[in-house]
């Protein structure tokens, strides 16, 4: 499994659930006892008890994430062992974890034990980002390295609107789908993230990190350095544009709300 640093899942989640109306099939205002799995530091969590009077439980692999989320109700655990006798939950969710599962139709088997009631999934399509820059090189870059990286990693990355294919096997049924858009725009003023983010791609140390998954997809060592090199040239511009404060950047992340019914049917 994949693993990120709260850092990392606190930008990616920001401002995912400004519209929470994709999440009407969890019917969250009915639910007794909820499941968040691979809830990481707790974004989604804290949604959940935003919109529901349930009793929440969060679950993680990472002890350190559940710890930087400071959550008051969370465990260790597996999400391909949860650690819970059959039925234990109304409701068990996740959010962008699938995707960075080796074998997600093992936690969905999992999910569907543990449920007496629901299992949602919400989980991104990657395959499909959309990026809009102030830098013209930016858009095309992003797209070249996002491809090759996907095609390096072990998981897959485009999951979200396959999904219900993976409930169907688990035996879920009642399979209902919304379809959201994320939209993370950088704009002046800049938040020291976005600085970050733009140091990052300057100096290449962003592609380095992704440089050995990369190399696993059609990517030769040669094409890689020579994709770094443009990398950092559109990051210089990307500092200068700051500067300036005339930088302007929009990602679009498609994302798939999967809700399905536990047990047979009437």
């Amino acid at each position: 499994m994949r693993r990120f640093s709260p850092e990392y899942l606190r930008d990616t989640r920001r401002g995912l659930w400004e519209d929470r109306s994709p999440l009407a099939d969890l019917d969250l205002g009915g639910r007794d006892r909820i499941l968040d799995v691979g809830a990481g530091t707790g974004e989604f969590t804290r949604i959940l008890r935003e919109e529901s009077d349930a009793d929440i439980l969060a679950i993680d692999a990472d002890l350190d994430l559940l710890g930087a989320g400071n959550l008051e109700n969370a465990v260790v655990g597996e999400a391909t062992q949860l650690p819970f006798v059959d039925g234990a939950f109304d409701l068990v969710v996740c959010q962008a974890l699938l995707v960075n599962l080796p074998a997600p139709g093992a936690a969905i088997d999992e999910f569907a034990r543990v449920s007496a009631d629901l299992v949602a999934a919400v989980e991104p399509d990657n395959t499909q980002v959309q990026v809009t820059s102030t830098v013209s090189a930016e858009g095309p870059l992003s797209r070249r390295a996002r491809g090759y990286y996907m095609d390096g990693l072990e998981t897959d990355a485009g999951l979200g609107g396959a999904v219900p294919e993976l409930f169907r096997e688990a035996g879920l049924r009642e399979i209902r789908v919304r379809r959201s858009l994320h939209k993370r725009a950088v704009e002046p003023p800049y938040s020291d993230a976005a600085l970050e983010s733009a140091k990052r791609k300057a100096t290449g140390s962003r592609l380095a990190d992704q440089r050995a998954t990369m190399l696993q997809s059609e990517l030769t060592p040669a094409a890689y350095e020579s994709l770094l090199d443009e990398w950092q040239a559109m990051g210089r511009t990307i500092a200068d544009q700051m500067a300036a404060g005339e930088y302007r950047r929009t990602a679009t992340v498609p994302f798939y709300v999967t809700v399905g019914q536990v047990g047979a049917p009437d």
